[in-house]
């Protein structure tokens, strides 16, 4: 058991790096791969970043558009390199300040620093000149909700809903920094019905912002199922911290880049009873297959649906003693295909509950 553990262990660690890989049209470079993806044949703007750099931040959004506008474009590589975690790379191309933005001609490591403006736009311009392309722009479909004072109502006082609000002003350079990182925490819970992220313009709808005491910008207040007069949201505004809160305060599992994590699907009072399951002898186990099916009847929400999958796999693990095991295998191959998000979600709820009967 403890060898098939770890062989669904690094299954899952690999399944995460691929998923990661695939989420961002920027490629993400490091001291191991720059030279391997740089200089190599095709042209590469390369942005040289921290983490903690404000301009970085105000630059990401138009940095994220302009990967994805050239996601297919074979002759241009749109990469990054954090200059916190790789400075060797950094130092050696000249790298002093942050954003650094460098172009590496087809074949050759002796870059030109780009000194334009610093839009998706007037980026794409630079692109095509430099690697004789023609792309344009892509629109980036954003998931955050767009607040009004037509849909305000309907989608943040529904009762069926969790709703993170931010209130803005377009011309607060506090919530232009925020903005990646709050698309990126939609983008995460956007498979979870039951949770919204929004934003409202507190400059163009005044009267609401006055209503819910906005007074500086960017205010972020939570509006969860049980309390729709919304409390204010303090903690942290990196994405970790945002996700966080959310799966704490909605029950939900998800991880920044929006996977479900391997708790997802796990009840806590059927956990127990299946590890009485796994132990129980094959004369003992329809005894406790009756309590966990007494303890699913009980359950509401979205834990009475984990619940059906407990009982279905304790039935099929009685018929069939290896059914965990092989199930698990075969859902770790489906999870390899290109799936639907939905059916991502569906294998991973299942190979989660599933291991706990392996």
């Amino acid at each position: 058991m403890e060898k098939y553990h770890q062989i669904w262990f690094a299954f899952g660690t690999l399944a995460l790096l691929a998923v990661s890989a695939l989420a961002d049209d920027v490629v993400v470079l490091t001291e191991d791969n720059f030279e391997k993806e740089v200089g190599q044949d095709r042209g590469a703007l390369v942005e040289f970043y921290a983490p903690w750099c404000g301009h970085c931040k105000k630059l990401a959004p138009e940095y994220e558009k302009l990967g994805s506008s050239f996601r297919k474009a074979k002759t241009v590589l749109i990469g990054k390199v954090d200059c916190d975690e790789h400075k060797g790379v950094c130092s050696k191309y000249g790298v002093s300040g942050y954003p650094t933005l460098q172009w590496f001609p087809k074949g050759s490591l002796e870059p030109k620093k780009y000194e334009g403006p610093r839009t998706a736009e007037a980026l794409t311009e630079y692109v095509n000149t430099e690697g004789g392309t023609n792309v344009k722009i892509a629109a980036v479909p954003s998931n955050v909700a767009v607040l009004t004072a037509d849909n305000f109502n309907n989608i943040v006082l529904d009762e069926t809903k969790d709703v993170l609000v931010e209130f803005y002003a377009p011309w607060c350079g506090h919530c232009k920094n925020l903005a990646p990182t709050y698309e990126k925490v939609a983008t995460a819970f956007k498979s979870e019905e039951d949770v919204v992220v929004a934003n409202l313009d507190a400059d163009k709808h005044k009267d609401l912002a006055e209503k819910y005491g906005v007074s500086g910008f960017p205010t972020l207040k939570f509006f969860p199922k049980g309390n729709k007069a919304g409390e204010d949201y303090e903690g942290g505004r990196d994405l970790d911290d945002f996700v966080a809160f959310i799966n704490e305060k909605s029950g939900s599992s998800r991880d920044g880049k929006g996977q479900l994590t391997s708790k997802a699907g796990i009840v806590e009072s059927l956990d127990a009873l299946v590890k009485e399951f796994v132990a129980a002898g094959d004369d003992e186990k329809k005894a406790v297959f009756s309590q966990i099916e007494e303890e699913v009847e009980k359950l509401k929400g979205s834990a009475a649906r984990y619940g059906k999958i407990y009982s279905k796999a304790a039935k099929n693990c009685m018929a069939k003693g290896d059914y965990a095991k092989n199930e698990i295998e075969r859902l770790q191959r489906m999870l390899q295909k290109t799936i639907s998000p939905a059916k991502a979600d569906e294998f991973t709820l299942k190979k989660n509950i599933l291991s706990t009967f392996a």
